[in-house]
Formats: C-alpha cells, structure tokens, sequence
C-alpha cells in the first residue's frame, strides 16, 4: 500500500511537471483570440488563474494576489492571466465584475469550459503558475495566505 501511494504521488508529480497549455483558442473581454499555448513559450512566469463571478473563494484570491501583483510583476516579470469559466448565463457580469474590482490582469473567457476540461480542473478557484512551458506550482481551492506560497514559488521559478 505505502509503495502504491508513493508511486502514485511521484507520477502525478511527474507528470504536473510535465504539463502543458494545450492548444485552445479563448477570447478576451475585447472578443480578440487568444491561444493559451502560447504561454508555453513565455520566458517570464505565468499565473493562469481560473476563477467565476459567483465564486466568492475565486474572487477573495483574485483581490489578494491584486495587492501584491505590481511588486510581483517588478520583481519576476509574472503576468496573471485570469481564466473565467462563467457559462452563457454568467458571462455578462464578468466585464463589469473585472472593472469593479478594478483586476489589473489579463481576462480570458472559457465559456465552454474547453480549457477547463482540458487541464482536468475540477474546482475553482484553481491557480497554476507555468514558468517557460512548465507548471512549477498549481493548487485549489482558497486559503488565506497562499499567494504567500505562491509568491516563494515565483522567486523560485525565476532564480531570486
């Protein structure tokens, strides 16, 4: 049992690290394409956030890393891209949800939940920080506090 265990947390880690952006075209708020396997090329870390206007956790964590984000952007060159995953009945408010929070991040819309599905998110909030291709940290989930961790994990990635 304690070697099924072990194997089992290895690959999943393996294989977390080995993860990708697979190629799925999202707009923006402005209705531009955007294919998030280009973020795979990125030199500077990236946080893919995937997040819904009727998340109260999503929208806790979103508030949280915007306190902190220009000194994160300053000190690692990390962009937030804030994936929404509100569907055809929620997506209205998100426009307005963004620009009253006055969320300084990138917004993708994920309508159909195609890049949801394709990275097995199961829950939001549910946060992944790929620095050159790969996914150095993911969690779900909100707990006060881990954009701490996440924080660490960006010094990390880009050697500070």
């Amino acid at each position: 049992m304690k070697y099924t265990l072990f194997f089992f947390l290895v690959f999943a880690s393996l294989t977390m690290n080995a993860q990708k952006m697979p190629n799925v075209t999202l707009k923006d708020l402005d209705g531009k394409n955007v294919n998030v396997s280009s973020y795979n090329t990125s030199e500077k870390p990236v946080i893919i956030s995937f997040w819904a206007t009727w998340c109260g956790p999503c929208i806790k964590e979103l508030n949280a890393i915007k306190e902190v984000y220009p000194q994160w952007q300053k000190e690692t060159g990390v962009e937030l891209v804030a994936i929404s995953i509100d569907d055809v009945r929620t997506k209205a408010r998100v426009k307005s949800q963004v620009k009253g929070k006055s969320w300084p991040y990138k917004i993708l819309l994920d309508e159909n939940q195609e890049l949801k599905r394709a990275l097995n998110v199961a829950n939001v909030p549910y946060t992944i920080i790929l620095h050159k291709g790969k996914v150095v940290f993911s969690h779900s989930s909100y707990t006060p506090g881990i954009e701490n961790e996440m924080y660490a994990q960006l010094k990390k990635a880009v050697g500070k």
